[in-house]
């Protein structure tokens, strides 16, 4: 992903810098303490897209759901 694209995006939430960890798979606001995830070279920018960071600043990524019936 573009270095000047990262720097065009803003936070949907806040409107605040985002930035990209190296090897990220994330966008992250340290505002807000969210993750907007990339997805195929492509940022989703949608608040109900995005993780939780960890007290490291990660994004805490949610557990796959179970099969039903099982």
């Amino acid at each position: 992903m573009d270095t000047r694209l990262i720097e065009l995006l803003v936070c949907p939430v806040c409107k605040g810098p985002l930035q990209r960890l190296p090897q990220g798979q994330h966008l992250i606001c340290h505002a807000d303490r969210l993750g907007f995830p990339i997805r195929d070279g492509i940022p989703v920018m949608l608040e109900n897209e995005a993780v939780p960071l960890d007290d490291n600043d990660v994004p805490v990524t949610p557990a796959p759901a179970a099969p039903m019936g099982s």
